[in-house]
């Protein structure tokens, strides 16, 4: 924006600040509604530009000091099979940089150098962190035979991780789908839809835990600390753990302690038994010969 000199410089420096406060979409239309200097005028009008356009400033400086989280937004990732597999090992490398405060590397630079200046920079801030962090949770040395059932291991485990997050995502559906039973879910069904079937979509049965996440674990991940303890209790000890409950009544639910039903005993109907009610014989029954 330039407002220039001349009698006319006001007037242009009014018009190319209501344009640019609709082009920034700002929320106040009274400023940006209609005549611009009449709307200035108004009590705290100044006020809330100011405050408008200090909020966009601070917002355009957050997003140029924000990481740049893809790989290279100069040169499109190459098309092919292995697209996804090889942007996300793009975009681990490139957290990686980051979180060593290393620089993006130039265009053309060989991987085996871009390893060694990260193992340089590791190896330079180890000294830094207290004694024994970082400590590997896998000691041994992995050869062809470990590293066959290493992988064999994590097939079987990953095959019971799917089996349950199926059975969770199947409970889950269930549970969604009794929401729609009631008259007022009904009327909103097409509103829940909209909003859970992104969120369902995301769940997914198959597990993204791999070898890698085993080489990666540190020794910290195998410390189990009791529910129970001291130091855990610290955080979840609260007055209503003195509340105790008194005496509940006695629902029953115990098959084993049922006495079987005993038989009735029911009149004989008149239409029933061995023989047809109405005629009647009386005497002897004449003996078959």
């Amino acid at each position: 924006m330039s407002a220039g000199e001349g009698s006319g410089a006001e007037e242009e420096f009014l018009r190319q600040l209501a344009g640019l406060l609709k082009e920034l979409h700002c929320p106040d239309r009274a400023l940006c509604g209609g005549d611009c200097a009449t709307a200035l005028q108004k009590p705290g009008a100044c006020l809330r530009l100011l405050r408008f356009l200090c909020t966009e400033l601070q917002a355009s400086r957050l997003l140029c000091l924000r990481p740049r989280r893809d790989p290279s937004p100069a040169e499109p990732l190459p098309s092919g099979e292995g697209i996804e597999e090889e942007a996300g090992m793009v975009q681990e490398l490139v957290l990686t940089l980051q979180a060593l405060g290393l620089p993006r590397p130039m265009l053309g630079t060989l991987a085996s150098r871009l390893l060694r200046d990260i193992h340089a920079k590791v190896l330079e801030l180890l000294p830094s962190l207290p004694p024994g962090s970082l400590q590997p949770l896998l000691t041994y040395s992995l050869d062809a035979p470990r590293w066959e059932a290493l992988e064999s291991l994590c097939q079987s485990l990953r095959g019971q991780y799917c089996c349950r997050r199926c059975l969770l995502l199947k409970r889950l559906d269930l549970t969604t789908s009794a929401f729609h039973w009631s008259d007022r879910a009904k009327a909103q069904g097409e509103a829940i839809k909209t909003v859970l079937t992104p969120i369902r979509k995301a769940l997914t049965p198959e597990t993204d835990v791999s070898i890698a996440h085993v080489l990666a674990a540190r020794a910290d991940l195998s410390r189990l600390v009791p529910a129970t303890s001291k130091s855990a209790r610290q955080g979840t000890c609260c007055a209503i753990n003195k509340v105790l409950m008194g005496n509940m009544p006695d629902r029953g639910g115990r098959p084993n302690e049922l006495e079987a039903p005993m038989p009735s005993w029911q009149s004989r109907r008149e239409d029933g038994g061995g023989r047809k009610a109405g005629r009647q014989c009386w005497g002897r029954k004449k003996k078959k010969k």
